[in-house]
């Protein structure tokens, strides 16, 4: 393959020679488009020595040849490795200021970026909905993990191993329309039970996972349908989005959705029970006392209806957020789980006040019918989402 690496302007620039000389020695030719900025930190020298190709860095060498859109033209695939903050705004603005900007811009390869920053840029609300563009039109990301930065901080954005990077970048490649003709039905959000007009009872999913098993889906080719139950961010505009509220409606959506889907993904987190009923009106404490008594009814399961009423060949996958820590725990309550509700998969992770809801990284295990683990995943939830992906091919 014609591989661009795009390397830009942070201290983890120096593990991109460890990128480039992987893709080399896998027999790929790479094409190394460095920013000024990246030239800070790593050499030229070393980097064609590594790629055995120049490095291009100016805009305007080679405007006889067009360059500036001719490397971007020929490349089977792009990796940006490091992407700084400041490089995934420009990309998020679609902004060509530069040899790289230009490259992408004038590509239509599959491109995998992996970010590198402090733990507070990459929280910045900023760097967080210029990820959500960039992952909207089909951008790949893997990472940031967790761990030591530059200086004594430490925490999340340090960039993926360049082993990581390669592995998920060859992946990707392989990945484009590996799922057309597929028709997937996929779930996000949390259900929603009224108390009143005003009240609900409900959980702290935002979505976020099940868009992203959408979005990577459709960008892996296929026909998707995605029902959000309140969500909490917009999915992007790639993907159309059938809005419901509580558990009942899930569950009525998906039925008429799971009638022709080749897969359904629930990945949205469901209710299990619901008020009796429902206040006409405001529940005020002035009439109630100090004690409010809820009677509670058992919602259906969505997932175990679905896996009972499949047809041939339908593959039916549940996901399963669990407090247990322990990962030898997880796994048995999961294979308890998957049991009960006889569906092909069950994607596994830990959730709790920090982590899984409402977050942009996650970290699963897979299971099958069988219970036999076949497939983990830590990461961003586009990283997660490809992953699942992955094990259903």
């Amino acid at each position: 393959m014609n591989i661009v690496v795009g390397i830009t302007g942070g201290i983890a620039a120096y593990k991109a020679v460890g990128v480039v000389r992987a893709f080399v020695l896998a027999g790929h030719s790479v094409q190394v488009v460095a920013t000024d900025a990246a030239l800070r930190f790593v050499g030229k020298p070393t980097l064609e020595a590594i790629s055995r190709n120049p490095v291009h860095t100016d805009l305007y060498d080679g405007v006889a040849e067009v360059r500036h859109v001719a490397i971007g033209q020929a490349a089977d695939l792009i990796v940006v490795a490091p992407a700084t903050a400041n490089f995934i705004a420009q990309l998020a603005g679609g902004f060509a200021a530069d040899l790289l900007g230009n490259t992408i811009l004038a590509s239509t390869a599959p491109i995998l970026i992996a970010p590198a920053m402090h733990t507070e840029m990459w929280q910045n609300a900023a760097t967080v909905a210029n990820i959500q563009t960039i992952t909207g039109r089909g951008i790949h990301i893997i990472g940031p993990a967790v761990g030591q930065l530059t200086g004594k901080d430490s925490g999340p954005g340090r960039m993926s191993e360049p082993d990581d990077i390669v592995a998920a970048a060859l992946a990707l490649a392989g990945r484009s329309g590996d799922l057309a003709g597929k028709r997937i039905v996929v779930t996000a959000g949390g259900t929603r039970e009224p108390l009143d007009p005003v009240r609900f009872i409900g959980n702290r999913s935002s979505g976020k996972q099940g868009i992203a098993v959408a979005m990577a889906a459709v960008s892996r080719g296929a026909e998707v349908t995605l029902i959000g139950a309140n969500l909490e961010v917009d999915a992007p505009g790639q993907v159309a989005v059938l809005h419901v509220g509580t558990t009942l409606e899930l569950a009525e959506a998906v039925a008429l959705a799971a009638a022709d889907a080749d897969v359904v993904i629930m990945a949205a987190a469901v209710a299990d029970y619901r008020p009796e009923s429902v206040a006409p009106a405001k529940i005020k404490k002035e009439t109630q006392g100090d004690i409010l008594q809820l009677t509670l009814v058992k919602n259906p399961d969505i997932l175990h209806d679905l896996s009972l009423s499949k047809r041939a060949g339908q593959i039916i996958i549940g996901f399963a957020a669990e407090t247990e820590t322990d990962p030898a725990a997880l796994l048995v309550l999961g294979r308890a789980k998957i049991a009960r509700k006889g569906c092909d998969y069950l994607v596994l992770n830990s959730v709790g006040w920090t982590t899984g809801f409402a977050t942009d990284g996650n970290a699963v295990t897979i299971i099958r019918a069988s219970g036999d683990i076949v497939g983990e995943a830590t990461g961003s939830k586009t990283t997660v989402a490809n992953r699942i992906l992955d094990v259903l091919l």
